[in-house]
């Protein structure tokens, strides 16, 4: 079956289509939606932070303008079809040779114990290298998110999908592999089952993660990640005229072991 994916331009829009995938296959792929001269600007400010990677509210710095601007967080609101805040973001990195696959699950199987009501979620999984089945690109069921929230357990060691139920959707659901180009983008429901494997390359899986809540779901109870906060959005324009690389003081940096989607030291998704 092929992927439901779509090429960036400035004339780029959510439209019946696109949104009909989304809903229909719970997620969309958009080829290059950063381009050289944005992943260049991303790559600069990690590399200044270093290896904190868990944040709260976008900040002011470039990668906050990734978060902020239209063609992500515009994208995320057409999508889910309503206004959204920055939930939190994550740089995921999946170094040479290192990191445990990780289990099958679902982004709201986490959220929902974090007071979220209902699955009115995404995340903006951007590519900034080349993610291919040899160094664990992500891997989704698709459609599954229209099974509704699944049990979560511990498996080997990680909390993931119940395997029976997982298994049996395995027989019924096509499983696709998300390779992806530096600069691609794939937007995915809250519920989608998905998982990577072991990087077993010479090459490192380094990806850019937003996510996303509807403001109408705003968290029953206070939590490690944000209560409904306003999303000042930028235009697109803002990545490259952003010259902010290294004040991040804005971001509210979280501690990683606080986030159950992530495996603190293993560093895979």
């Amino acid at each position: 079956m092929p992927l439901k994916e779509y090429t960036y331009s400035d004339k780029f829009e959510v439209t019946n289509q696109v949104k009909n995938d989304f809903d229909e296959a719970g997620y969309i792929i958009v080829r290059g939606l950063l381009d050289t001269e944005e992943l260049l600007k991303i790559n600069d400010s990690e590399g200044r932070k270093s290896r904190l990677c868990l944040w709260s509210h976008p900040g002011n710095d470039v990668t906050g303008m990734v978060g902020r601007c239209e063609k992500v967080a515009g994208t995320s609101e057409k999508l889910l079809g309503g206004e959204v805040y920055h939930y939190h973001t994550k740089l995921m990195m999946k170094e040479p040779f290192t990191g445990g696959e990780h289990v099958w699950h679902q982004d709201y199987g986490y959220w929902y114990k974090n007071g979220c009501l209902y699955p009115d979620m995404l995340t903006v999984f951007i590519a900034i290298d080349k993610c291919w089945k040899e160094n664990g690109c992500l891997q989704i069921l698709e459609g599954s998110h229209r099974c509704g929230r699944i049990e979560h357990v511990m498996v080997g060691g990680q909390t993931g999908a119940d395997l029976e139920r997982v298994d049996q959707l395995k027989k019924v659901l096509p499983l696709e592999f998300v390779e992806l180009e530096p600069g691609d983008a794939l937007f995915f429901h809250s519920n989608l089952l998905h998982n990577s494997a072991p990087n077993q390359s010479p090459y490192r899986r380094w990806a850019f993660l937003c996510a996303y809540n509807k403001a109408s779901n705003n968290p029953v109870y206070e939590h490690h990640h944000p209560q409904y906060t306003p999303l000042k959005k930028v235009s697109n324009s803002a990545i490259k005229e952003c010259t902010n690389i290294t004040d991040m003081s804005e971001k509210d940096f979280m501690d990683p072991s606080q986030d159950k989607t992530i495996i603190v030291n293993k560093e895979v998704k």
